[in-house]
């Protein structure tokens, strides 16, 4: 792994799977956007239009080309700025949430990587172009990912290998495992003189999403290739399992007046990605004693699954039988044979 860092996370939970210097900070190019992306989806609705300004159209690399002038909207240069990876896409955002403003944009960058604990991030440009002081971490970038991806639009942008927008523009990602890896659903390249060629992926597979970040790759072909590999490796640590049966007795409960034991059975089955080679752990939580009458499906426990000390499952426990209460008439003779039987005990 010739990368100057990486690192391979559980996407649910964060956890580090592997890593090689996930806390040095490196330049991450126009990941940068993803931060771009961020605020501008937070402080801006996707139908606004924005009136692109003169400073935005000066901006080197991968443009879409914009005008002076020009009116597009959000949603547009969202897709242009993940998809194509748009340096004036970047800035023309930058200037709409930052009120014509870069610096207060930055500001702004910086404020909310506070707020998200990448304490390895500093912002200096929203397109993320080569900027001293300009760096992040494999460890920051995969987090900050993890919260971009919880917007919808977000998801559904980047797993676009190319759409059209404003003025009749294609856009073509840069995310060349889009066409080879399966299960890819994004998230963001990014590449420069300084930086080298970085992404930070994600991918799907056997109920689990693992994020792989690489920071500083010597070529584009070398950088895929080591994210396919890490991806599929983060994958493999996983297996999709029964962790609740619906088969299964998980507990007897004693009901009164002799009615026999009442079973406990989950209502249904759960599945999920576990880690293997690592154990888990049941607790199940029930009366010693039920009161009648008790209903069949009734609830009267529940069992939980533990991974470590992550909770990864929990499910009600529901009575296999009905059980009704006992005539007056049988409780009554219940009463009298253990009182006979009581009486009969101490007898020498």
């Amino acid at each position: 792994m010739q990368a100057r860092a990486f690192l391979v996370a559980n996407g649910a939970t964060g956890e580090p799977l592997a890593a090689k210097a996930p806390r040095r900070r490196l330049p991450m190019a126009s990941i940068t956007k993803l931060m771009t992306v961020l605020l501008a989806l937070e402080r801006s609705r996707l139908g606004e239009r924005v009136i692109v300004q003169a400073d935005s159209t000066s901006a080197g690399g991968s443009t879409i080309y914009l005008r002076t002038g020009e009116r597009l909207t959000v949603r547009d240069l969202v897709e242009a700025a993940l998809i194509q990876s748009a340096n004036d896409a970047a800035l023309a955002l930058a200037e709409h949430v930052g009120r014509g403003d870069d610096r207060r944009f930055v500001r702004l960058m910086n404020r909310r990587a506070r707020q998200l604990n990448l304490r390895e991030t500093h912002f200096v440009r929203p397109d993320g172009l080569d900027a001293a002081g300009h760096v992040s971490s494999a460890h920051d970038v995969t987090r900050l990912a993890r919260v971009v991806m919880n917007k919808p639009f977000v998801r559904a942008t980047v797993r676009k290998r190319s759409v059209v927008i404003a003025g009749g523009r294609r856009l073509a990602t840069w995310n060349d495992l889009l066409a080879t890896f399966p299960g890819l659903v994004g998230v963001k390249t990014g590449h420069t003189s300084r930086a080298g060629w970085c992404q930070v992926a994600a991918a799907r597979g056997q109920g689990v999403t693992i994020y792989a970040t690489i920071l500083g790759s010597p070529s584009r072909a070398q950088r895929n290739d080591d994210l396919a590999a890490l991806l599929r490796w983060g994958l493999s640590r996983y297996r999709a399992a029964t962790v609740v049966s619906q088969r299964r007795v998980y507990a007897s409960v004693e009901a009164p007046f002799g009615r026999g034991p009442v079973r406990l059975v989950a209502p249904r089955g759960v599945r999920r990605a576990v880690r293997v080679g690592r154990p888990l752990r049941e607790r199940v939580v029930a009366p010693a004693v039920v009161s009648l009458p008790v209903a069949k499906g009734q609830q009267l426990g529940e069992v939980r699954v533990y991974e470590g000390r992550r909770l990864i499952a929990r499910s009600p426990l529901v009575a296999a039988r009905r059980v009704d209460s006992p005539s007056l008439p049988s409780r009554v003779e219940w009463y009298a044979e253990r009182v006979a039987d009581n009486l009969f005990g101490w007898l020498p």
